[in-house]
Formats: C-alpha cells, structure tokens, sequence
C-alpha cells in the first residue's frame, strides 16, 4: 500500500514532538499534522485524509476515548498514555495498539508494523486476525506494574513491592518494601486499578496485599510493623478470599 497518512494528537508539545520526529524515521509513514486540541484533531479528520491517528488519552477538551467514540470507523487509532489503568478501555474500542509512555521507539515501530499490516488487510478486503487477548493487549506490562503520578514525576511501581494503600482524603500513600509514594488519586480509583486477586480492600481508608499478610488477629491484620485495621463493611469479604486462598489446591 502507499505511506500510511498520520495525525497526532497530545495535549503536550514534547510528545508532539517526539511522536513526529519518529513518524519521519520510518518510509511508510506520512506525517500530515500534529494539534495539542482534541477539537482540532476532529476537524482536521474531516478535512483531510488521515489513515491513522496517534491518539493521547488524558486531554482537557475531550479524552481521547471520546474522540474515538466521535470518530467511529473514520481511521485506525493507536492510543498513547502514561497511565495502563486505561488500556482495557481503549481496546474495547478495538484500537491498534497502545503506547505507554515514555515510547521508546523500537516499541513505536512495532506498532506502526501493525498498524500497517491491518491496514494492508482492510483494502485487500482479507479478513483481520482475532484480537488479542486482553490480557496481553499491554504486552502485559499491566499484569506487573502500575505508573502512579507523584507531585513532580510519574513513578513505576511493581506490584510485588506493594505492602499495602492507605487512603488520605483525594490522596493515596503506597507503602512499598523500601519507600512510602504519596499520588494524587482516590482509593477507590486507586482499588479499581489494583488486581483483585492479589490486593483486596479491608476498610474505607486501606487495601493490603494478601501475599503480604504476617498475620490476622480479630479486625487486624499485621504486615510487618503496620497494624491496619478491618472494617465491618469489609470484614465478610476479605475472610471470604483468605478461606478461598485456604482451599484453593496448590499449583504443582
């Protein structure tokens, strides 16, 4: 087919920029324009013949799952974000791929590889593979780790290292193995994020992780010298998954 003709959208110049600068690196690519305006992004859509769009999620106008939703079938979209807790989202609107920041640009051209295969399938009117499953559309890099938003910086944080959260009005504290993280996120959003078969909420104000519990003694639960306390909203739910863990049979 020819070059790919491509559109991006980011409410910041710097990914603008990079995005482009990656966009003219590769021969099947043609950058046509870049806008930090969701509104923008939809109007030059309309007006020009774009094939697929560079789309950022998290944009103070639209998000970009709306503009998908405006969109329709108009072009193919390769979502771009730094938050994972969004992909599931984004691939329920069947998107080409997605790209977690910071993109590193052998990532970026294995996306714009299938972007083009899929692309080469719909014109010659071959049927496009089976998605994915979900579990693997973030190259499981969700089923590992979560990116949380500090006052200055956006920090990686394994899962594993996760003692327990604890809730603080509009604020969340991780308490890890080595360092205490303090986000500006709610525990309920916080509690969404979080695999509910590794980390359950036990009160308004703390989620634990099960493989770290030392030890339960009535409505406290003991995690190294923390002594977090079990809520009776919780109560019957947590027993109910630590006498799910007791006879679960072992993996060989």
């Amino acid at each position: 087919m020819k070059t790919i003709r491509c559109l991006v959208v980011d409410d910041k110049p710097l990914a603008l920029d990079i995005l482009t600068d990656y966009i003219n690196k590769i021969d099947f690519l043609e950058f046509v324009a870049s806008t930090t305006s969701a509104l923008e992004a939809l109007r030059l859509v309309e007006q020009e013949k774009i094939d697929l769009l560079f789309l950022d999620i998290q944009m103070p106008e639209l998000t970009g799952i709306q503009v998908m939703k405006i969109l329709g079938d108009k072009c193919r979209v390769i979502l771009t974000t730094a938050y994972t807790e969004y992909a599931l989202e984004g691939y329920e609107h069947n998107v080409i791929d997605y790209l977690l920041k910071p993109i590193a640009f052998d990532r970026f051209y294995k996306a714009a590889q299938k972007a083009r295969q899929l692309l080469e399938m719909q014109q010659s009117n071959v049927p496009a593979p089976a998605p994915q499953p979900i579990e693997n559309a973030v190259d499981k890099i969700s089923r590992d780790i979560i990116f949380v938003k500090t006052e200055y910086k956006i920090v990686k944080v394994r899962l594993d290292d996760i003692l327990y959260v604890e809730g603080l009005q509009n604020y969340v504290s991780i308490y890890t193995k080595t360092e205490r993280i303090l986000s500006l996120r709610n525990i309920k959003k916080m509690e969404e994020q979080l695999p509910g078969q590794q980390f359950v909420r036990v009160h308004k104000s703390y989620i634990i992780s099960l493989d770290k519990i030392d030890s339960i003694e009535r409505n406290r639960i003991f995690i190294g010298e923390a002594v977090i306390p079990v809520g009776e909203t919780y109560k019957e739910n947590f027993l109910a998954m630590i006498e799910h863990l007791n006879t679960s049979p072992s993996k060989p």
